[in-house]
């Protein structure tokens, strides 16, 4: 019998356990039947294949500058806006408080002010640098 082991970042738990009635918790998993030390791409359980990242930061994950469970911030000070979203493999970005996976910076930033918007410039890694500087380090090599 096959044993699923899940391990999570204690920020993840804390948050888990904060988390409002209402509000929508996205958990992406990816199951790889490789050896555990594998480096092999997800699976995509369903079909029994590699994920292959699409659309506008396919480049960015397959190149390495983003991973798959990435979070990305941004904050608006002067609208008092902030908000996070997850990298997904399949180069999406799922917005804390909303449904359904973005296929591009823009978009994911759009649902969160409500208004057209540069979202290459406007999401941060975890180290601050904006999407649109991960792009160019592309450019330059």
């Amino acid at each position: 019998m096959p044993i699923v082991s899940l391990h999570f970042d204690s920020s993840f738990l804390a948050k888990l356990a904060a988390a409002a009635p209402d509000e929508t918790i996205h958990i992406t998993l990816s199951i790889d039947t490789a050896s555990p030390l594998s480096t092999s791409p997800p699976q995509d359980s369903a079909a029994g294949q590699a994920v292959a990242p699409q659309g506008p930061l396919a480049e960015l994950l397959l190149q390495g500058l983003l991973q798959p469970g990435d979070v990305l911030s941004f904050q608006q000070r002067r609208a008092g806006r902030q908000a996070t979203a997850t990298v997904t493999a399949e180069g999406r970005l799922i917005v804390e408080g909303h449904p359904t996976p973005y296929t591009s910076p823009s978009k994911a930033a759009i649902a969160v002010t409500g208004s057209p918007i540069n979202g290459w410039t406007l999401w941060r890694t975890a180290d601050g640098r904006t999407l649109d500087a991960l792009r160019n380090e592309l450019q330059q090599d």
